[in-house]
């Protein structure tokens, strides 16, 4: 059994009429749970995210920063992706990475990865996320190569790749793997083949399988997301929700973390966009804290600077910052593609800044590298050399 067999029982358009029937009666009911500290089922999930919860959004995000705060305490991680190609077989309406799109294609080679890595190091990271378009040329023995090479020099090293089977995941968790984002885009089975046109993305089935194949496989901490933009926000939501239960009740040694990307700027033709505004976002947000105060909840650099300083409270544990979205960003190739256009373009050092003139303590690491295994001290490498360190 996997999450398909729970999806199946689900039907978008149902899921959509039920979130917008709820009721304020339910989202009373719903808060009144959570300020008692009892644990939300997902109907209450539904009445949070509902139209009827919009005149309660303040109660919600003073009862999700609370929730937070009891948790993780006044602290915020800091994570760069780091994209090592944009090489991609994939056609997708959204993506300035589609094999449609007659752009220049790019693959770090081990010296630019090492230089990539110095930049991020000399910012102060001590995680990073590793960032490639879905091609079978740089599968699995290319990311093995990149882990070898950089996780000597970081506490805790994520990916967000191409789905892979269970054997392949175990074997990059044996190379210091610790998390990986696999977003599923759409739970709509109408919306879905609309968006990927053709290449191993448009098998939906396989992609909605990937998180119990990453469980299976003992990966520490998987990421779920929705692509805010493609089909009814809430519904999305509730889906991801469902996927979050399932993993919790099915994997449960493995911690979770939920983002919201949101539609942006891209190479390509754009598309018509559902409506997903700053304020969807933060009721989407405190929603899932009041489903979970163990999650984790990341706020990326697709958002502007303002929106950001405000919402960051609200919820969320982990921001990107200095993010660059094209591969050689940070050092080799600043000027090659963007899979989207980033919004807040302050430096790490201004967002830390910011965070600790607001009584917020900045954390670069994602958890301690004897967490995985790794007891000996870094060793030198050439781009260590490099940067002075």
């Amino acid at each position: 059994m996997t999450f398909l067999t729970t999806w199946e029982q689900h039907d978008f358009g149902d899921v959509t009429r039920t979130v917008a029937s709820r009721s304020t009666a339910d989202v009373r009911r719903a808060l009144q749970r959570a300020a008692a500290g009892s644990a939300l089922g997902l109907d209450d999930f539904a009445a949070l995210l509902s139209p009827a919860a919009a005149p309660f959004l303040e109660e919600m995000a003073q009862l999700s920063h609370r929730r937070t705060v009891e948790r993780f305490g006044r602290t915020m991680q800091l994570y760069a992706p780091m994209y090592l190609t944009n090489v991609c077989a994939n056609i997708c309406t959204y993506c300035g990475f589609s094999a449609q799109n007659r752009i220049p294609r790019k693959a770090l080679n081990e010296a630019e990865i090492g230089a990539e890595a110095a930049v991020l190091k000399q910012l102060g990271f001590d995680h990073v996320l590793l960032v490639t378009g879905e091609s079978g040329r740089y599968g699995t023995e290319y990311l093995r190569s990149a882990l070898r090479e950089l996780r000597p020099h970081f506490s805790g090293l994520s990916i967000e790749v191409q789905p892979l089977d269970t054997a392949d995941y175990a074997a990059l968790v044996a190379d210091g793997l610790s998390t990986v984002l696999v977003y599923q885009e759409t739970y709509d089975r109408a919306t879905y083949p609309l968006h990927h046109l053709k290449g191993p993305k448009a098998d939906m089935v396989y992609r909605l399988e990937t998180p119990d194949r990453l469980g299976d496989a003992g990966v520490k901490k998987i990421g779920l997301g929705a692509l805010y933009g493609l089909a009814d926000w809430r519904a999305e939501s509730w889906f991801v929700g469902l996927h979050l239960r399932y993993l919790e009740k099915h994997h449960w040694r493995t911690r979770y973390s939920i983002s919201f990307p949101r539609l942006r700027p891209h190479e390509g033709k754009e598309i018509a966009v559902t409506p997903f505004d700053e304020r969807d976002l933060v009721q989407a947000a405190c929603a899932f804290r009041l489903l979970s105060q163990e999650v984790e909840l990341s706020l990326s650099t697709r958002e502007s600077a303002d929106f950001r300083d405000r919402a960051f409270r609200l919820g969320f544990t982990s921001l990107s910052a200095g993010s660059r979205t094209n591969p050689g960003g940070y050092a080799s190739a600043p000027d090659s593609l963007e899979q989207f256009a980033v919004d807040d373009e302050r430096s790490p050092a201004e967002v830390a800044a910011f965070l600790r003139a607001h009584g917020y303590e900045p954390v670069w690491k994602d958890w301690d590298p004897t967490y995985d295994g790794v007891l000996a001290a870094p060793k030198p490498s050439a781009f260590s050399a490099r940067s002075g360190k």
